[in-house]
């Protein structure tokens, strides 16, 4: 059994740095390159394309970050998805008005919501969502606080799409790479811990039916990123 066979959670070092920390700026700046270096944003935008079954009005992101991972997929879909309504929600502050005025340019909206996931699942309320989205944030959470994620977030869409860190030695040898890219240290340790904490064959799935939910997708997509689709029991997607 190798040690990758179980997930292995660890805080991540960006979790616990401010928002203007040096450090955490440049980390999110890594960021940004690892999410084109993976091909994050073409990656959710074929899933949406492939399971949204008309153009949405509404989108949450959650675990949103700066919102320049939507930016980027929104930038590969608007055309054929005008007028969406994309809420980011993030427990920092991240959103700009730079950032929103380039979603306007798309003819999208964006209003950023500050919180904890959890708090605001619990006591969020108003019109229906048509897909929730999600990049690099599930790994963050044990299994137990998934499927309590995923039963609060599967009455509020229809579909919820997630692009994850997947959990192979592929992705923990790239992840050891970084250096040459000028990752700093925070993007060096986190990367890795990423992927320790990722996902592979149907676990997502798993938890998603613990949640009462219906697994429509979960596989490995590339050589680091593991996907997964889910819809809730009551929203006649078909797989």
């Amino acid at each position: 059994m190798n040690a990758l066979s179980h997930r292995s959670l660890v805080p991540e070092i960006l979790d616990g740095l401010a928002a203007d920390d040096p450090r955490a700026l440049a980390s999110r700046r890594d960021l940004r390159r690892i999410n084109a270096l993976m091909f994050q944003a073409r990656i959710m935008a074929s899933l949406l394309k492939k399971f949204v079954p008309k153009p949405p009005r509404r989108i949450l992101e959650i675990g949103a970050g700066d919102g320049t991972f939507m930016l980027a997929v929104a930038r590969r879909i608007a055309r054929h998805w005008p007028h969406v309504e994309l809420t980011l929600l993030d427990r920092v502050g991240l959103v700009t008005n730079e950032l929103s005025t380039e979603f306007e340019r798309l003819g999208w909206s964006v209003e950023g919501i500050t919180a904890d996931v959890f708090d605001w699942a619990e006591r969020a309320e108003g019109g229906r969502i048509d897909a929730i989205t999600v990049n690099l944030f599930l790994h963050h959470f044990d299994d137990a606080e998934l499927v309590r994620l995923f039963s609060l977030l599967a009455p509020k869409a229809p579909l919820t799409l997630a692009t994850e860190p997947l959990r192979a030695m592929s992705a923990l040898a790239a992840a050891r790479l970084l250096p040459a890219i000028g990752a700093n240290d925070v993007t060096r340790h986190d990367a890795a811990q990423s992927v320790r904490a990722g996902f592979r064959d149907r676990e997502l799935s798993a938890l998603w039916l613990a949640a009462n939910g219906k697994p429509l997708k979960e596989g490995r997509v590339g050589p680091f990123s593991h996907v997964f689709v889910g819809a809730s029991t009551n929203s006649g997607s078909d797989p």
